[in-house]
């Protein structure tokens, strides 16, 4: 499956199941996190437009051939 990390325009193989914050590690894209348990929503994501989650608790979804993930920077993390 092939991820499309924007605002980066960045584009990486993964395989369904795989953490999301590995995958954006491995294509060189900062996802900015704090507790790590999906409870402060630092590392909040869009994917395919209005599809909001916490990356570091999420997953490669299964059942498509690729994904759009827009990763928004907030100044106070």
């Amino acid at each position: 499956m092939k991820i499309h990390f924007l605002p980066d325009q960045v584009t990486v193989e993964a395989q369904p199941g795989e953490p999301l914050l590995e995958v954006a590690e491995r294509a060189g894209v900062v996802i900015p996190t704090g507790c790590l348990m999906g409870s402060c929503h630092a590392c909040e994501v869009e994917i395919d437009q209005d599809n909001f989650i916490c990356a570091c608790i999420s997953s490669v979804p299964t059942g498509k051939a690729e994904i759009t993930i827009n990763i928004y920077s907030d100044p106070t993390w």
